[in-house]
Order: C-alpha cells, then sequence, then structure tokens
C-alpha cells in the first residue's frame, strides 16, 4: 500500500518547479492530484506526464489571486475525485522590482501580497470545508526561508512571513476538526525559474540579492536544493506519518536560516 492511497490533492502552481515534483511524488504514492495553474500549456504538460506515469491528474485552470476561480477550482475538483483531503499552496514568488521600502511602487506591494498571501487564504477558504467533510486532511503552505530571517525584498519577505503565522493560525483554529496545517520554508531550489533568474547570467552579479544568494552559499555548503528535495518533504506532510505535526514550519534551507542567526551573533 503506498503512503498517500485514496487521498485527493489540489496544488497550486503545479505546472512548474516545486508543485509539479510535488503532484508527481504524490500521484507516485497513490494519490489524486489535481493541478491549479495559470499557465495552460504548463498545467497541460504536467497533467499529461503524471497520466504518462501512471498517475491521476486533473488540470484545473485557476488564477489563485481570484475568488471565483479558487472556488471553481476546488469545487471541480471535489466532483471529479469525490473528496478533498490535502490542500498545498504553492503558487507565489517574488518580483525583480521588490525595493526598499521608500522607492517600491504600490502596485508591486499589492501583487505580491495576492500571489503569496492571498492566494493561500483563498485555497483554504474553499477547500477548508472540504477537508472538514472528509473527517481531517493536511494543509501545506509553501513560504521561504526568507520569511523566516528577512530579506533585501521586503514585499516577499513581509508575505512569505505572514504565511508562517497564518500556517500557525490554521493549526489551532481546525485541529478539533482533524485538519493538520504545516508549511515548508525552502531556502534556494534549482527550479527552472530560479535557474533562469539566478544560474544564466540574467541577475546583476553586484545586485544586493546576488550577493546575498552569493554569501549563503559561501556560508552552508547545503545552500542549493532540487524541486524533489521539497517534494518529500510535502508527501510526509500529507501523509499519516506526520500526523503529530502541526503548526509547524520546516526550514528546508540546508539550515542556512538557523547557521546564519547563530554566525551573525558571533
Amino acid at each position: 500500500m503506498s503512503r498517500l492511497d485514496g487521498k485527493v490533492i489540489c496544488l497550486t502552481g503545479a505546472g512548474a518547479g516545486i508543485a509539479r515534483a510535488t503532484a508527481r511524488a504524490c500521484a507516485r504514492e497513490g494519490a489524486a492530484v489535481a493541478l491549479f495553474e495559470i499557465d495552460r500549456a504548463a498545467g497541460e504538460a504536467a497533467a499529461r506526464q503524471i497520466v504518462d506515469e501512471g498517475g491521476r491528474a486533473l488540470f484545473v485552470p485557476t488564477d489563485v489571486t481570484e475568488d471565483a476561480s479558487v472556488r471553481e477550482a476546488v469545487e471541480r475538483t471535489v466532483r471529479e475525485f469525490g473528496r478533498l483531503d490535502v490542500l498545498f499552496n504553492c503558487a507565489g514568488g517574488s518580483a525583480q522590482d521588490d525595493r526598499p521600502v521608500h522607492e517600491m511602487d504600490l502596485q508591486v506591494w499589492h501583487r505580491t501580497i495576492a500571489l503569496n498571501l492571498l492566494h493561500p487564504f483563498l485555497v483554504c477558504r474553499h477547500g477548508i470545508p472540504h477537508l472538514m467533510q472528509a473527517g481531517g486532511g493536511s494543509i501545506i503552505n509553501v513560504t521561504s526561508h526568507l520569511g523566516l530571517m528577512g530579506s533585501v525584498k521586503p514585499a516577499y519577505a513581509a508575505t512569505k512571513g505572514g504565511i508562517v503565522a497564518f500556517t500557525r493560525t490554521l493549526a489551532a483554529q481546525y485541529a478539533q476538526h482533524g485538519i493538520r496545517a504545516n508549511a515548508i520554508a525552502p531556502g534556494t531550489v534549482r527550479t527552472e525559474r530560479s535557474i533562469g533568474r539566478y544560474e544564466n547570467g540574467a541577475l546583476d552579479p553586484d545586485s544586493p540579492a546576488a550577493r546575498e544568494r552569493a554569501a549563503f552559499q559561501q556560508l552552508y555548503p547545503f545552500a542549493k536544493g532540487e524541486p524533489e528535495d521539497i517534494a518529500a518533504i510535502a508527501v510526509f506532510l500529507a501523509s499519516g506519518e506526520s500526523r503529530m505535526i502541526t503548526g509547524t514550519t520546516i526550514a528546508a534551507d540546508g539550515g542556512r536560516s538557523s547557521y546564519l542567526k547563530v554566525y551573525a551573533g558571533r
């Protein structure tokens, strides 16, 4: 028997990167997966890959910043698979023009909040009633090590820090319904976007973000991970193996969020 047999999981941003790797990993463990993705070509390709690998997958075109779109995506998932057990909220990102607060365009702030913080709220808003109906479930929110530390990107760090507090609140509010809520805080993960932005010369090596990233990688040897590393943690949190874990943020950053605190305090 596989670890996720009989479970239905919706995953946001599942056309690429961490969420796509997680969808594949969950499907291999027996789950039916609904891929919420705004990019139709990417979402269809990801779902097709999972089906070709012998899994059950449904692509659902979704704008995770729009309430009606998320509601319909959740309802379609339940219509297709009959239930919902796990919410994996991974869509999000940082803007290149996420600047110091006094220089930031207000639209950058609003857009970052919508994508990184409003989106998991909307998925939980519409998904939690179905988890309650199923007798419990697991919510997994993807934050960032920068939500634990702070960053040169204030909008990104603020929203990712907000996810940590939101996750703790969910864990407390819904424990009596058998629902667990945890977060994963990745560090540098070699997704397609990360490789394109940081490894192919797209980022000015003299920029604050580039210097910050280079310093992290020099200070700790496990600074870079692969999407599959995060997917493995997500499978664990989705499964019954983690039944005693809730309200927790797992720092999957090679140790640098804790190491740098010690280092800075010397």
